[in-house]
């Protein structure tokens, strides 16, 4: 592994501060790493972006707004019937929410402006796979390539979420729970959601757990982000206007967001390729890295740069 060009620190963008860490030499192609709800830009493990780094390319990690280091917008609710706003998601129809994926995915281009960065390949995780949808179709100027993992386009009729997995992520253990069960809570969703025949030890669990914790802490934050994946609408008509390589990743054991999302974006994406790995879940296990990067850095080299 080379040694670590890490840069770490936050940007403005238009009212969000945007906190971001970026590896390896400026000088090299950029990649975006776009993490999904309640995680943070840490969940992009240092070793799997130093190991994209090792092959030649600068990586940007950050933090969404309302995660992490940067902006959180503390006092803002969300109004209105969670009911409804369910019932909208599952037709493809936006709600009235505070913000939407739309708002984020500005928020990811402003940040490669503010670092001075013309063009990047894209490459997002389950909410993140949705924000990427969204940059790659609407600043196809932007974008180099584009990787989607476990995520969906949101439009009607897909199949939906395993109940038991969805409650796992965006349930906490309320208001007046210590600091200890929410990292036991924590670290019991991720597991749900992840890959069983990739679990990892319980004690590194914890530990992952308690520096996301101790690094930031708001569930009110992760509601508002939740409310954005719901009240975005249908991403089809993004997916169809991406004109990057695409590559689609997707695991046959996640039952958070069906590979039947993966499907649908594949489908959406003229020219893409969809990948269905076995095992996998909601979640990068590091036994998958080598084939989820060999998949990533085969699709950059499709890339075509742009004057």
């Amino acid at each position: 592994m080379t040694e670590i060009n890490h840069r770490v620190g936050t940007e403005q963008v238009g009212d969000i501060t945007i906190a971001y860490e970026d590896l390896g030499n400026p000088d090299d192609p950029a990649v975006l790493l776009i993490m999904g709800l309640s995680a943070q830009l840490t969940f992009w493990q240092t070793a799997f972006c130093m190991s994209i780094v090792d092959q030649g390319y600068r990586v940007i990690r950050f933090d969404n707004r309302d995660i992490g280091l940067s902006t959180h917008l503390d006092g803002v609710r969300v109004g209105g019937s969670l009911l409804k706003r369910l019932a909208n998601y599952e037709l493809g129809k936006p709600s009235d929410v505070p913000y939407t994926l739309v708002d984020m995915a500005g928020d990811a281009v402003g940040l490669l402006d503010a670092l001075e960065i013309r063009e990047a390949h894209i490459v997002g995780g389950s909410m993140g796979g949705m924000i990427a949808q969204i940059v790659a179709g609407k600043y196809t100027d932007r974008v180099m390539s584009v990787g989607i993992m476990f995520s969906s386009t949101n439009q009607a009729f897909l199949p939906p979420p395993d109940p038991r997995k969805l409650k796992a992520l965006l349930s906490g253990p309320g208001p007046t729970a210590t600091r200890e069960h929410y990292i036991e809570t924590a670290a019991k969703a991720a597991r749900t959601i992840g890959s069983p025949k990739f679990a990892l030890p319980w004690d590194e669990s914890i530990r992952r757990a308690t520096l996301a914790y101790d690094r930031a802490h708001d569930p009110a934050g992760i509601v508002r982000q939740s409310a954005a994946v719901m009240g975005t609408g249908s991403l089809k008509p993004y997916a169809g206007a991406i004109t990057a390589p695409t590559v689609v990743i997707h695991g046959s054991a996640d039952g958070l967001m069906r590979p039947s999302g993966g499907r649908a974006i594949a489908r959406a994406v003229k020219g893409s390729k969809f990948v269905l790995i076995k095992d996998m879940a909601h979640d990068i296990p590091e036994p998958l890295w080598p084939q989820i990067i060999s998949e990533l850095t085969g699709n950059f080299a499709r890339a075509v740069h742009k004057p």
